[in-house]
């Protein structure tokens, strides 16, 4: 799993864009990257002129800095470290904001049973995927890596708005729903300023309103991470979301099993058996956390979970490269 700077999942989702070079109604598509919480970040708005996209762009980059400095663990005066420093010490009063992402971060660890936990950050880092390691760890170097693990550990305090971890070192890391809640966010205050289409990307956690110049809607493109070359599925995005976790990247081998760096934090061992899973959703942030669960979750029990869950589909790849997809997905192959 993921901290909201550094080390975030590899994505096996393209965005194909349509982007439109004539005029319609004096409208113009504007677009914006730069590179924010560690990883690429894209924008693109339909707007009026440059100047009124500029402003756009302007306030979704400065909307990530803001939310950053809130939730990021690895900055040492956000409120989510503040609660990392003081765990198993005293509970600590954060912004609603804070308290509301906690809050539904903990509701997707029981949905997940605990397969998606913002407390992984609290595990030993004894797994290492740069090549390095040349045998597993021992199964109780493995047992004691999550020992601070549990988000039932988690106590919160809706009174105060205080966030508590019961053991010292404890870790609350909100990579595996951050970025889909930046993105979230973003859309909103567009919204909110007049901007009535567009696309964010927050690292591959994709969310759209709106539609292209030419009245169609935003577009993606799913591949198979096996085979990068082809497109398998297009999807269009009305309003809505998706999100991709994929270990084709970082990984190891052993005994001809390939462990995931995705680990679930229920065990300490690493997620197997998937290389890819993308799940749409009108929310970037339940598609981002859900996304991680089902990694984690495996084929059958992660698709079983999707299916009694209305309004979100998925895509899961398994590592023999066999395409499987939740029972309302629109699945148009290329």
């Amino acid at each position: 799993m993921d901290t909201i700077r550094g080390n975030l999942k590899s994505k096996t989702i393209f965005l194909f864009l349509i982007l439109i070079s004539n005029y319609l109604s004096g409208q113009i598509v504007h677009k914006k990257k730069a590179s924010l919480l560690g990883s690429p970040f894209e924008i693109i708005v339909v707007a009026m002129d440059s100047v009124e996209g500029n402003q756009y762009c302007d306030l979704a980059i400065n909307e990530v800095k803001r939310i950053e400095n809130l939730i990021s663990d690895w900055i040492p005066s956000s409120q989510i470290s503040r609660v990392n420093q003081n765990a198993g010490i005293q509970p600590i009063k954060v912004d609603n904001e804070v308290y509301d992402l906690v809050e539904r971060a903990v509701k997707v660890s029981k949905l997940t049973n605990g397969a998606f936990d913002i407390s992984y950050a609290s595990m030993d880092k004894i797994w290492k995927f740069d090549g390095t390691m040349k045998e597993m760890p021992t199964s109780d170097e493995i047992k004691k890596s999550v020992e601070r693990v549990g988000y039932h550990k988690i106590i919160l305090d809706n009174n105060h708005k205080t966030i508590f971890l019961k053991d010292k070192g404890m870790k609350l890391g909100l990579g595996g729903i951050g970025q889909g809640y930046i993105a979230d966010k973003i859309k909103f205050l567009l919204q909110e300023k007049g901007c009535t289409s567009g696309i964010v990307n927050v690292s591959g956690d994709i969310n759209t309103w709106g539609y292209q110049l030419d009245g169609k809607p935003w577009t993606v493109a799913i591949v198979n991470p096996l085979n990068k070359n082809k497109v398998f599925a297009t999807f269009p995005l009305i309003d809505s979301a998706v999100e991709t976790s994929g270990n084709y990247e970082k990984y190891v081998t052993f005994n001809k099993k390939r462990y995931s760096h995705i680990i679930d934090p229920r065990t300490g061992y690493p997620a197997s058996g998937i290389i890819s899973v993308s799940v749409f959703a009108k929310q970037t942030e339940i598609a981002d956390a859900i996304a991680t669960g089902v990694f984690v979750l495996g084929v059958e029990v992660g698709l079983n979970l999707i299916n009694q869950i209305n309004g979100i589909e998925c895509i899961i790849i398994d590592d023999q490269g066999n395409i499987h997809y939740s029972k309302n997905i629109d699945l148009k192959q290329q």
